[in-house]
């Protein structure tokens, strides 16, 4: 890709009039550099409602293709970031997301950082990390296959109706587990422990370890703790026949599938990881006191000068 043809998705939750702003912000100083701002068509007519005519901003999927895309830059939270992770799905593009909301795990910076992660992405100053995805399949009662997706934090089979458990047999590598009536079971990769799975009680995995988190909501069993496996295995949840009542299954909380009695999900270690743009390399532990606004008061190691110096 030649520098006249640096394609750069802006994805922007365009409700709000700081994400307008923020986007608008980010849309001028792109052109201004060279590069050429590309929108999803949802968003652009979004923004277009707010700000008018976009001139000089391409649309994807019309103007430009995701293989063509450069990086994308994501104004929002986790979910507008999880949004943008599959907007640019099938293509290299990384994913920077700048915080405009609460907790705002994926992001890399905050928005007030915003004209300095601009810069770094022209001047192409990042790192970019790969993240472990799901593949997840389900299969109905005769061992066809109905539906296919995805998944960067999390797959979840959840029971559909309120009133009802729903009864699951659990598998592990083409081997039974166990059998209980639920609420529902997550299954998790390290991005996605800090955001269902923790919810639901389950392991936070730091993101340089390669594991899976399988995490039961709500059982009725005595063996029904949280489990951490390897990623090359295979989890299958299948719904019981006797269920009273449908299952669903939600990727990230965006795609779903109804699950009759009888399905059968199967995940695996997706073969297509996500990248991730990362302007500042730091510690998960850090991380994790900064989002979660962790208590460390009292704590008396090495700074972080004395922690550098010592590698």
């Amino acid at each position: 890709m030649t520098d006249a043809m640096r394609n750069i998705l802006v994805v922007a939750h365009a409700r709000r009039p700081d994400t307008v702003a923020a986007a608008q912000r980010v849309l001028n100083a792109l052109s201004g550099a060279g590069a050429r701002p590309v929108l999803a068509a949802d968003d652009r007519a979004e923004l277009v409602e707010e700000l008018g005519e976009l001139p000089g901003v391409l649309t994807l999927d019309v103007d430009v293709s995701v293989a063509e895309l450069e990086l994308a830059i994501v104004l929002g939270g986790d979910g507008t970031i999880l949004r943008a992770v599959d907007l640019v799905r099938g293509g290299t593009a990384p994913v920077l997301g700048i915080n405009m909301g609460h907790v705002g795990f994926l992001a890399e910076i905050e928005a007030d950082d915003m004209d300095d992660a601009v810069r770094r992405v022209i001047d192409r100053d990042y790192d970019v990390e790969e993240r472990m995805a799901l593949s997840v399949r389900v299969k109905d009662g005769t061992g066809a296959v109905v539906y296919e997706t995805w998944a960067l934090n999390e797959a979840t089979v959840e029971k559909a109706s309120r009133e009802r458990m729903l009864e699951v047999v659990l598998e592990v590598d083409r081997r039974p587990l166990s059998a209980f009536g639920c609420d529902g079971v997550v299954i998790a990769t390290p991005t996605g422990s800090t955001a269902y799975n923790f919810s639901a009680g389950g392991p936070v995995i730091w993101p340089d370890v390669e594991a899976v988190a399988v995490v039961p909501l709500s059982a009725h069993a005595l063996f029904a703790r949280p489990l951490v496996i390897s990623p090359e295995a295979s989890v299958a949840i299948e719904v019981g026949a006797g269920t009273n009542g449908t299952g669903i299954l939600w990727a990230d909380g965006r795609r779903s599938q109804e699950l009759p009695p009888g399905a059968r999900v199967v995940v695996r270690r997706s073969k297509t990881p996500v990248r991730l743009a990362r302007l500042h390399p730091a510690a998960f532990t850090d991380r994790l006191v900064r989002k979660f606004r962790l208590p460390v008061v009292g704590w008396r190691g090495p700074s972080l000068e004395q922690r550098e110096g010592a590698s």
